[in-house]
């Protein structure tokens, strides 16, 4: 699984492992979350949008059942 580091007052980074349609996100506070059924689509236009904190409050926070990892630091 690829990390994608993103420009983001609220994300860190973002993750989204081919034909699974999850989508991991991390966190500023380094807390690692699974989006489940989040189809491609959102996933590119999160990486399109400008303000990616908020287009992922308005288009996957509430949308899709998300599972808590606990914290992680992702080697660089």
């Amino acid at each position: 699984m690829v990390w994608m580091e993103v420009e983001s007052s609220v994300l860190s980074a973002v993750a989204y492992p081919q034909n699974e349609d999850l989508l991991f996100v991390e966190f500023r506070s380094k807390e690692i979350y699974c989006y489940r059924e989040v189809p491609p689509e959102r996933y590119e236009e999160l990486l399109r949008a400008d303000s990616k904190g908020s287009y992922f409050n308005s288009h996957i926070r509430n949308d899709f059942r998300d599972l808590h990892l606990g914290l992680y630091r992702k080697a660089t």
